[in-house]
């Protein structure tokens, strides 16, 4: 099949005009490259200065007050039950170790006596409560003042106060302007 020579004319026209797009998308899919890495580090730079000095912001206000009443927590009621706990699994070692060292000198299996070993199991709780809450109250230094809750408390406080007495005023007031129909069924003329 053979294509005349106006044809082969569109057609070469076109190849001209499809290489020149080409060339033209090429540029700029590379200074779209080009505006893309700048933006991105334009967008690292607000990052740096905007966004991550208001989220530190917003955690020093809103989480961290929480994140110290939990180490509170931790330190008035878990550690000293994980001192408990740990007083009594070396009491339990102690007396394990115990009935093995009696068994080694070869006196067989006797009772053991549940004085002696609640006493162990007492001292080593005292002991390691007493470790663990010293650690602990010499790493957090104890708040002095008033907290939160009695700021709400005095502040419900002082409202319910006033309202009684708003109540009060209301009851005992005098007003002149207080209204009576004569007739209760009766709607007031206007």
């Amino acid at each position: 099949m053979s294509v005349s020579r106006k044809r082969k004319k569109e057609l070469e026209k076109l190849q001209k005009q499809a290489n020149q797009l080409w060339e033209t998308q090429q540029v700029l899919v590379g200074e779209a490259a080009s505006v893309a890495r700048e933006a991105s580090r334009q967008l690292g730079h607000f990052g740096r200065e905007q966004v991550k000095p208001q989220v530190q912001a917003g955690y020093e206000k809103y989480a961290a007050p929480y994140v110290e009443k939990g180490k509170k927590v931790v330190s008035s009621t878990v550690i000293p039950a994980a001192g408990a706990v740990v007083g009594s699994a070396l009491s339990v070692w102690d007396a394990a170790n115990d009935t093995r060292a009696h068994l080694a000198g070869g006196h067989g299996l006797e009772r053991p006596d549940p004085k002696k070993y609640g006493k162990k199991a007492d001292k080593y709780a005292r002991e390691a409560s007493r470790y663990l809450s010293a650690r602990l109250d010499r790493a957090a230094p104890q708040k002095k003042g008033i907290g939160a809750g009695g700021v709400i408390a005095i502040i419900l406080g002082v409202a319910a106060a006033v309202g009684v007495l708003y109540a009060a005023w209301q009851t005992l007031r005098a007003d002149d302007e207080l209204w009576v129909a004569d007739d209760p069924l009766r709607a007031p003329d206007a």
